[in-house]
C-alpha cells in the first residue's frame, strides 16, 4: 500500500490546543466495524457500550518529563540554548532528540539546569537523534523531574510555558503508574473516576498492562510503500494476572476491548498465534497496518490521529481502510476536536 493512501484534510483549527474543562466531556464517534457505520455519542455514555464480562484493558504508563532545555558548554562562555527530548536508556547513556541537531557533535557538552546536570555528546545517530552520557551528584531520575517539561506534541503550537501547570496533570491518564513514557497514551485521557465507577456496576473487568509511548508513536513513516517503514521498539509489560485473565476471557469468547494503540501493540506482540497471551516485559517494534490478521482484542478506543502516521494505519487495519477514513471524514464535517487533546472514536 502507498502512503497516500493514508492521507486526509484536516482543517488547523480542529486540532485541539488545550483539554476540555472536563475529561470526560468528550465527543465520542462510534463506530460499527462489521456494519461499516458510524454515529455520534459522547464519552459520558462510555459505560453503555458494555456489559457484564466485557474486559477492558487499559496502559497504566506514566509520562515522565523528558524535555530538557540547556545550553552548549564552551571554553569561554555560555553557549547557544539546546533541548534534548530523552527518547530511551541504553546502561548509562540516553538516546535523544536533539535541536538544533547540526551543531551538536560529539564530544560537546551541554549543561541543563543551572549547572544540576551536565551531558556529553557520546554519538551522532540519523534524524536528529544523538547519545549522550549524563553526569551529577544525586539521582537521575529526581533531577529529571525536578527540571525537566511536560514534552507536549509539536502540533500544540501555543508556547510551552503557556499553562504548564495544566498540561503536567492532564496530559497523563488518571491510573498512570509506571514511569517511562515520553507521550500519554491519549485514549486514557478521557477517563474519569465516574467512568470506571460506572463500568464496575456493570460488572466489566478492567485490566492494566504497561507500554512505555516512546519514538515510535509519534516517528514519521518516510517510505512510499508502508510495508518498508520500520518502527523503534518501545518497551512493554504484561503481569501473570493479567495475562490469565485475558486469556480466560478469550476461553470463555468475552469481547476484549484495548485503551488506546499501544495496549493494542502491546497485546498483539504478546500472543501467540491462537491468541493466547504470554506474561512478559518485552520490546516491541511491532508495525500494524493493513492485512494484519489481530489475534486478540474486539475493539478499540482511540483518539483521532495523524494524516499517513503509523497509528492511523492501525486503526486502518483493525476497521478496515475505507471505513476509517469515512469516519474521518464526518469527523471533520461535524468539527471533532483531533489529536492527543481530542476528541475519540469508539471501534466495536
Amino acid at each position: 500500500m502507498n502512503l497516500t493512501d493514508f492521507d486526509y484534510e484536516l482543517p488547523p483549527e480542529l486540532i485541539a490546543q488545550e483539554p476540555l474543562a472536563e475529561r470526560d466531556s468528550s465527543r465520542m464517534l462510534v463506530v460499527d466495524r462489521e456494519a461499516k457505520t458510524w454515529r455520534d455519542s459522547s464519552f459520558a455514555e462510555f459505560p453503555s457500550y458494555f456489559m457484564e464480562g466485557d474486559l477492558i484493558v487499559i496502559n497504566n504508563t506514566r509520562v515522565f518529563p523528558a524535555r530538557l532545555i540547556g545550553h552548549r558548554i564552551l571554553k569561554e562562555r555560555q553557549g547557544g540554548r539546546v533541548e534534548v527530548l530523552l527518547l530511551n536508556a541504553d546502561e548509562d547513556e540516553w538516546e535523544v532528540l536533539a535541536k538544533p541537531g547540526r551543531a551538536l557533535r560529539a564530544g560537546e557538552e551541554i549543561e541543563f539546569g543551572n549547572g544540576r546536570l551536565r551531558a556529553v555528546i557520546t554519538a551522532v545517530l540519523a534524524e536528529g537523534r544523538r547519545k549522550i552520557r549524563f553526569e551529577c551528584d544525586g539521582d537521575l531520575d529526581q533531577i529529571i523531574d525536578e527540571i525537566g517539561n511536560t514534552p507536549l506534541p509539536p502540533y500544540i503550537k501555543r508556547l510551552r510555558s503557556e499553562n504548564q501547570r495544566l498540561d503536567e496533570p492532564r496530559y497523563q491518564t488518571v491510573y498512570a503508574r509506571q514511569r517511562g513514557a515520553i507521550a500519554a497514551p491519549t485514549a486514557g485521557l478521557h477517563f474519569t473516576p465516574r467512568i470506571f465507577d460506572e463500568l464496575r456496576a456493570r460488572d466489566v473487568r478492567i485490566i492494566e498492562i504497561t507500554h512505555h509511548v516512546g519514538y515510535a508513536t509519534f516517528q514519521p513513516v518516510r517510505t512510499n510503500r508502508i510495508e518498508n517503514h520500520r518502527i523503534d521498539a518501545e518497551t512493554y509489560e504484561i503481569s501473570v494476572e493479567a495475562a490469565n485473565s485475558i486469556n480466560l476471557a478469550k476461553k470463555e469468547r468475552r469481547r476484549i476491548i484495548a485503551i488506546g494503540t499501544t495496549t493494542v501493540r502491546a497485546l498483539e506482540s504478546a500472543a501467540d498465534p491462537d491468541g493466547q497471551i504470554r506474561a512478559e516485559r518485552s520490546p516491541t517494534g511491532l508495525f500494524i497496518y493493513p492485512e494484519y490478521r489481530f489475534r486478540v482484542i474486539n475493539g478499540l478506543l482511540t483518539n483521532f490521529h495523524l494524516p499517513q502516521s503509523s497509528l492511523l494505519m492501525l486503526v486502518s487495519a483493525f476497521t478496515g481502510l475505507e471505513t476509517t477514513l469515512g469516519a474521518y471524514s464526518h469527523a471533520v464535517e461535524t468539527r471533532y476536536r483531533f489529536y492527543s487533546y481530542g476528541d475519540c472514536m469508539l471501534i466495536i
